[in-house]
This record gives structure tokens, sequence and C-alpha cells, in this order.
């Protein structure tokens, strides 16, 4: 099924160069005019997580629409004081001390992935919470309660070193050093799905509310983190504004949710272009881009990419197995068929090219990063944002 916002069959291809990341300003908007709706009918806040899609250029409409951003390091963090408004949220597996140094002096929301570091932090948290009385510190928690199909992606496999379990936070509570500054926390945050519905979230708080619910009264927030496919068509949101609100309502706390794929789902495309055509039992087309560089999810996860007007391997006339211009040997993106014959030159566009995308991207082998641009599809306005060059590639190495 397609979770394309828009028909890029109607994109100018002579407009764009190649390869390039295409974003349409106007299904962007779509999506969050969705998350705001459940914004204003359950009293949520929405966050843009920044690791899903970090399209600065887009800001504008994110903070039109958002309560903020949620960030996963300095980094990201610095990204949403520059270019977004509204809160700042950061969670992170663990901090530097430098790091956090800088965290507390802007952000609204620093939430801890362990009680070792809350502890090791425990005076500066305690300095900067005097300092800035509108800072407010979180705990992550595991709920021990897996939705996600793959491993990599499930914050809750055993042995996951993602957020803390109840009886790691009781034990924890045996310790006076936690105890002394447990009482600094004023919210918990947990994170267990991936590109899911509804039906997995509120298995997963039934989990949560059992295991942690004696904790609740001392809580003026809580974070489901993100996964939510809230702008995928189906998305039961009636369901989830419903739940919600019952949520805060029966626990007296504040709800936020951040999903980062929900504000880019659909979006966008990468367009790439034919470069060379071969033959080793099936024919080979090469393309000037990559799954190692470009599209890393298709090997991680992995997945097979749509891409516009193609078909599985037999199902249209002419099959090609399509590779990317990297040295790995399994830079491979897989087996498609087209009605016609494809040329060098040709372009393809791949579809849903928005989330977790540009922000993978890497410059393996010297692959050179796509360009990346804006179009409307309404007055059809294509705009060139970012372009990369060989600086870009030289100045991350030494």
């Amino acid at each position: 099924m397609s979770l394309m916002r828009t028909d890029f069959s109607q994109l100018d291809l002579d407009l764009v160069p190649t390869p390039c990341f295409v974003v349409d300003r106007v299904a962007v908007e779509l999506n969050l005019q969705v998350l705001n709706e459940v914004q204003q009918k359950s009293g949520a806040r929405i966050l843009h997580a920044l690791k899903a899609f970090s399209m600065f250029s887009l800001a504008d409409l994110s903070s039109k629409y958002l309560s903020g951003t949620c960030a996963s390091g300095i980094n990201e963090a610095r990204l949403a004081q520059e270019f977004y408004s509204g809160e700042i949220h950061i969670s992170s597996p663990a901090y530097a001390a430098k790091e956090l140094e800088q965290l507390v002096q802007f952000a609204n929301h620093i939430v801890f992935n362990s009680c070792g570091q809350l502890i090791r932090f425990s005076s500066l948290c305690r300095q900067a919470k005097q300092q800035r009385p509108e800072l407010e510190f979180g705990l992550r928690i595991n709920p021990e309660h897996s939705e996600g199909e793959y491993e990599i992606y499930n914050p809750c496999a055993r042995r996951s070193r993602l957020g803390v379990t109840i009886s790691e936070l009781k034990k924890s509570l045996e310790n006076k050093a936690f105890r002394d500054i447990f009482d600094v926390l004023s919210g918990f945050h947990f994170h267990t799905l991936c590109e899911q519905d509804f039906l997995p979230l509120q298995r997963t708080l039934k989990e949560f509310e059992a295991k942690f619910c004696s904790f609740f009264e001392k809580l003026s927030w809580i974070n489901f983190g993100g996964g939510h496919h809230i702008t995928r068509k189906g998305y039961q949101i009636s369901d989830l504004i419903d739940c919600i609100k019952d949520f805060s309502s029966r626990n007296k706390v504040q709800v936020y949710l951040e999903p980062g794929e929900a504000v880019a789902l659909g979006t966008g495309v990468l367009v790439a272009e034919v470069l060379d055509i071969g033959f080793n039992e099936v024919e080979q087309i090469i393309l000037n881009t990559s799954a190692t560089c470009h599209m890393p999810d298709v090997l991680e996860m992995p997945y097979r990419p749509e891409i516009l007007g193609a078909g599985k391997a037999g199902e249209k006339p002419f099959t090609y197995q399509l590779g990317g211009t990297s040295c790995l040997a399994g830079d491979s993106l897989g087996e498609y068929s087209f009605d016609r014959a494809l040329q060098v030159g040709d372009k393809i566009i791949f579809k849903d090219m928005s989330h977790y995308t540009m922000v993978k991207t890497n410059t393996f082998n010297g692959v050179s990063l796509p360009t990346i641009a804006i179009w409307n599809s309404e007055n059809k306005t294509f705009e060139i944002v970012r372009s990369f060059s060989y600086n870009d590639f030289c100045n991350r190495l030494s």
C-alpha cells in the first residue's frame, strides 16, 4: 500500500538534478495539520522528533503546528534552538558532562536513560533547576513489552540498553543517593513503537500502567515516545484521542508524543539516474545513488523501497536488478520491472524518502550526498535548498 500523499508523477524531472531528495511542502503541511488536530482534541502536546526528519528549511511549518521538538543529543538540540520554536526535549542513552552542561542552559525537558546517570549528575541537575525553575527532568522507562517487528528497532528487546525496568527502578530506590535525586524528576518517558498504529500503543500502555502506576502521583507529565504512524491512512485517530484524554484525566498528567516519521510520511522522493546497464544472469542497472550511502534502512531493516511506475520482478515486460555506486557488494536495491526498457540517463523516482533518509546519509567511498529540494505540488514551484560538494566530504575527514 502506497503511503504517498502526493502524486510525484507531476514533478518536472527536467528541473531535478540527480541524485536529489525532493520534499513536497504541501504534503508536509497536511501531515502537520493532522497532528495538530490530535493535539487540539486530546490535549496532548506533540513534538517533532528531529532524529527522523531534520529538514530545517521547513521548520516554519513544524513550528506553526506542533508544540516543539525532541532531540537525541546536543547537535539536534542546538538545531532545534536555532531554527524551531516551542519546547525542546532531549532524551539520550547517555550524556557527556560537557554536553549536559550546555543542555541545561536552554532545554525544557531532559530525560535520563539510567538511574546511574541521574545520580552522577545530581548536583548539576539541582543547580540547573535552581537557576531555571522551568527546566524539568525525566527518566526513560522500559516497560518490557515488545511490539516491534524488527529486533534492531525494538527498544524492549532482551538486554536492551534503553530505559529503566521496574526491577531496576525499585533496586535503585534502595540507594539513598538515588532516592535523594529521584525527587527532582517530574516525568517518565517510554518509547516502544516503530511505524505502528494505535493498538500496539494501547497494549503498551496497559503494561506500563500496571508496572509503574504507583509512581504517577509524583509526576506531572508522561511522554509516549515515537513510532506512532498517526498520519498514515487508516490510523485510528479517534481511538488515540480518546485514549490520551482518558489517560491524562485519570493520572493527572500532561501527555507528550514525539512522532518524527509521521511528520514526513509520504511527503518526499529520491530521484536517481541510470549510469550504466550491464548483465550477469539478469540485466544490471547502476544508479547514481546508493542504498549504503543514501538509503541505509533498505539494508538495515531491511525493506524494498517502492519506485514510481515500477513493479516486482517479472510483473512488467522489462526486469532489472538495481544497484548503487559504492563498492559494497551488497549495495543492491533489488529487482524491479518497468513498462519500457531503461536507458542510460533515465531518471527513476524512489517513493517515501523523506524520513530516516537525509538524516542517515553518509559519504562512504566518497559517494556524493544527494541534493535537497522543496517542491510545491499546488503551484509547481521547485527550489533547491542545499547542494553538496567535495568540501562536504573532505571536511568530515582529516
